[in-house]
């Protein structure tokens, strides 16, 4: 049984269900960056401090998106800054340094850790994985990296790959996917395949904290309409004997809209 409600002027902070203080790692593909400012963004607007940053690379365009970029030495001069810099801005993106790609190397998984247990901060937001671009992916046998002080992860697929045949320009590590999912190149994508990506060991919750939350977040429901396969998928994934997806964003970063599918309350304590 399933628990339903669509939204818009709640905000993406309601729709994941965040408590007062998390470490969100969010995963997968199709909008990481994305819901990483959105929501810093939300939570900037009610008051918050927040760090976001990476453990593996981001755009340093999109690090700016953030009113300050620090990056990150282990000295006092540097842990001063950082913490001058929260008080002022209430946001900023933390990494370990630009590279000559145009990119900025990210953090260790456990200087997130740090941020997240030793400074006056309500939020770490870390993008803990890369997807190359693509709307979905299978991770690596190093991926994803996920902080241990995570309290929620959010795994994403762009649902635009929906019913799209399986080939590398639709799918980051095709490879590794293939083995998931029993499919071969060319073959559809389909809600039951791409459920596995989700729901596998060694699927986007592989590493994950057994204590963290975990929320799939289908993205750019604009680019279907109707979605029948896109609620199929929720389905798939919240009645999955293994139960441990929280809830399933069915939604569209770009129009701010959602709907939300989640277990019975008496499921979800």
């Amino acid at each position: 049984m399933f628990n339903f409600e669509s939204g818009r002027a709640k905000g993406w902070v309601a729709a994941l269900g965040l408590g007062l203080r998390e470490h969100v790692a969010i995963v997968g593909g199709g909008g990481k960056t994305s819901l990483c400012f959105a929501l810093a963004s939300e939570l900037l607007g009610a008051g918050k401090h927040i760090i976001t940053t990476t453990t593996t690379q981001v755009w340093r365009k999109e690090a700016e998106f953030a009113p300050c970029v620090i990056f990150w030495t282990p000295d006092s001069l540097a842990v001063n800054r950082l913490k001058e810099c929260l008080k002022e801005k209430g946001h900023i993106f933390v990494a370990e340094r630009p590279l000559d790609s145009g990119k900025v190397k990210g953090i260790s998984p456990e200087r997130a850790d740090a941020f997240f247990q030793d400074l006056d901060v309500d939020y770490v937001i870390t993008e803990a994985d890369g997807a190359a671009g693509r709307p979905v992916k299978a991770p690596a046998a190093h991926e994803p990296v996920i902080p241990s002080s995570a309290t929620l992860v959010i795994a994403l697929m762009g649902l635009e790959a929906m019913g799209m045949p399986l080939s590398p320009s639709v799918v980051f590590r095709s490879e590794m996917f293939k083995e998931l999912t029993g499919l071969d190149e060319g073959d559809t994508l389909t809600p039951t395949a791409l459920s596995r990506v989700f729901l596998s060991p060694m699927g986007l919750f592989k590493g994950a904290p057994e204590t963290a939350r975990k929320i799939a977040f289908l993205n750019k429901s604009d680019r279907l309409n109707p979605d029948p396969d896109a609620d199929d998928l929720a389905r798939r994934l919240l009645q999955s004997p293994s139960g441990f997806i929280e809830r399933v964003i069915v939604g569209s970063l770009l129009k701010s809209a959602y709907r939300v599918w989640m277990q019975d309350q008496r499921r979800m304590g």
